[in-house]
């Protein structure tokens, strides 16, 4: 048994308390909270990561409680990769605020990526893909878990195939290389797949549980569908049932070596979340 949620900034646009209201409605029992995409003080902003205070994690805790929704993961989704060091001691303060403000949420991680070797955090195949920007990545993630430590919580990384760690090889390195119950992995199977490697998509699957299952603490379920032709081949992301993905095995290793783990629903709609969570449940059977 798995227990499926979802991105709150993709459900409806209500106040908080109805939002979360709708949410348990359609079926889910967790979400994936990303304060500032859902018009929260997030300390990402003016405001600094001193806004990210126990009182404000208390409140938020209340909120969730009554309406029976867990928070899986509280995303920080900035660039582990910065080549600017002054830059990327602002951002770790960030990462460390989220950190407290998790434990205080009673969330089970804060979640991130990994990021490219440039401030714009955008994809180029030969730099994000070196071992010049993977050290970089491994120096600074190992400055988050460190203050994870210290605080008590857990760091989850995503492997994307366009950002640093972008296979299961490499995020087995940066497991091993830290080397810390503090770090664990969050595991979206579309985002380890690219046109490049797409033809071998059951294969990329097979080898991400086998070299990651253990440090898989969180999932994340999203569809694709593939478009045009040679070097101007696409993937498009969309809720999960609507294009071509195949979740069978990755459903049948979370429901017997992952009892009750939190799989979040990714590029969902309002008015398809319930029929994409109905479909993933037809498809664990």
């Amino acid at each position: 048994m798995i227990q499926l949620g979802i991105r709150l900034h993709d459900s409806e646009n209500l106040p908080l308390e109805e939002r979360l209201k709708k949410i348990r409605s359609q079926g889910f029992s967790t979400v994936h909270l990303a304060l500032s995409k859902i018009g929260l003080p997030s300390g990402m902003d003016e405001k600094g990561p001193g806004v990210l205070t126990p009182g404000y994690a208390f409140h938020l805790k209340k909120i969730f409680a009554r309406a029976g929704i867990d928070i899986a993961i509280l995303g920080c989704y900035l660039n582990l990769g910065h080549p600017d060091e002054n830059e990327w001691q602002r951002l770790r303060k960030i990462y460390r605020a989220h950190l407290r403000f998790a434990r205080d949420l009673g969330c089970g991680m804060v979640g991130t990526e990994t990021g490219a070797p440039n401030p714009a955090y955008s994809y180029d195949k030969e730099s994000c893909h070196s071992k010049e920007a993977l050290e970089i990545t491994k120096r600074h993630l190992s400055e988050v878990v460190s203050d994870a430590e210290k605080i008590g919580m857990t760091i989850g990384i995503e492997p994307v195939y366009k950002h640093i760690v972008w296979n299961s090889s490499v995020a087995r390195e940066l497991l091993d290389s830290i080397a810390s119950p503090a770090l664990q992995i969050i595991f979206d199977p579309v985002n380890l797949l690219h046109p490049d490697n797409l033809s071998s998509r059951d294969e990329v699957i097979s080898k991400a549980i086998d070299d990651l299952g253990e440090e898989i603490a969180l999932i994340h379920l999203k569809d694709y569908i593939l478009s045009g032709e040679g070097a101007d081949k696409k993937m498009s992301y969309l809720a999960p049932g609507l294009g071509e993905m195949d979740y069978r095995k990755i459903l049948e290793f979370a429901c017997s070596k992952k009892p009750f783990i939190q799989a979040t629903l990714e590029n969902t709609k309002p008015d398809n979340a319930e029929a994409a969570r109905k479909y993933l449940e037809g498809c664990a059977i």
